[in-house]
Order: structure tokens, then sequence, then C-alpha cells
């Protein structure tokens, strides 16, 4: 299996946590897929994009560039799938070859769990709240600036967490 070294996505290095590079021969067409595990935040980042600029150095010091298709592959861990159509396999000979008929793909999953994903880069969501409190709290709440709350639920979030698991 040809190992991948680094990635960038329209000139910008992503963390990468597990990667498969392959040719996937189909009635169609030979193409190249890179199935990559990344972060939720770059999931969100490329979910939208049709294509995007790639380049791939590979552990044996060759180089890939190429204008792939993006689909987002739902389900597990966040998962980004990028594939080229090729004319020819000239230079890929070494690469893993998946044939349409086949059930085998590259389980890159295999291994890693979405915390040690969140370790890394976690993502940030908004979420409003509706609450009862009594009046002196909510003028207390209402004084308070937006990342003064951020800060202060967060905290007061995760020490309740870790006492309900413990």
């Amino acid at each position: 299996m040809v190992g991948i070294k680094t990635i960038k996505i329209d000139g910008e290095s992503i963390h990468v946590f597990k990667s498969a590079i392959y040719i996937f021969e189909s009635s169609s067409g030979i193409t190249l897929e890179l199935d990559l595990i990344v972060s939720e935040v770059a999931v969100k980042k490329y979910k939208k994009e049709e294509n995007l600029i790639i380049d791939i150095e590979l552990e044996d010091g060759r180089f890939i560039n190429s204008i792939m298709h993006v689909k987002i592959l739902s389900g597990g861990l966040p998962q980004l799938n990028l594939f080229c159509e090729l004319d020819d396999i000239q230079g890929c000979e070494d690469f893993d070859k998946v044939n349409e008929n086949e059930a085998w793909f590259p389980n890159i999953e295999e291994g890693i769990t979405i915390e040690e994903i969140r370790k890394v880069e976690m993502p940030i969501e908004e979420i409003s709240l509706k609450l009862k409190l009594p009046i002196d709290q909510v003028e207390w709440l209402k004084s308070q600036k937006k990342g003064t709350l951020n800060e202060i639920f967060q905290e007061f979030i995760y020490d309740f967490w870790r006492r309900q698991n413990s």
C-alpha cells in the first residue's frame, strides 16, 4: 500500500488522521481515489465544494497534483473522498486497485476514534437555549459579554460532566 506523507487542499495543509490512496476501476473508467479521515471542522469547510486543488506528497517522495471532485462520506468518522478520472495508470502501478465488482475497500476508520480527532480539532457549534430563571439572574446574564458567557457555560458543563461521569 502506498503511504501518504502530506496533503494540501487549495494550498493549505490539513491534518489527516488516516488515509488511503487507490485506483478504482469501473465500467465507466478509471479514477484515482483518496479517502481521508479528517476533523469535523475540515468536513464542514469542504462539504459544499465541488472541486478542490489537491497536492499529495507520497512517503516515497512522489508528488501528485490534481483537481479532484469531493464526496462527503456519511456515517462513522468524518471523511472526505476525493477523486479524479485517469486516462491511464502510468506512475500509479503500485497503488492498490479496487474493482466495482469487488466488496473490498480500504478500511481507514479502524484504530481511531472521534474522541481522538476532537482532541486535535474540536468543532464549535452555536446553540440557543430557552430558560426560565429568576429576574436577577436574567439581568446578570444580559449584562455579560458573549465571550464571557461562552467561557462560563463551557467551564460549568465540563465540571458538571466530570462529576456525573466519575
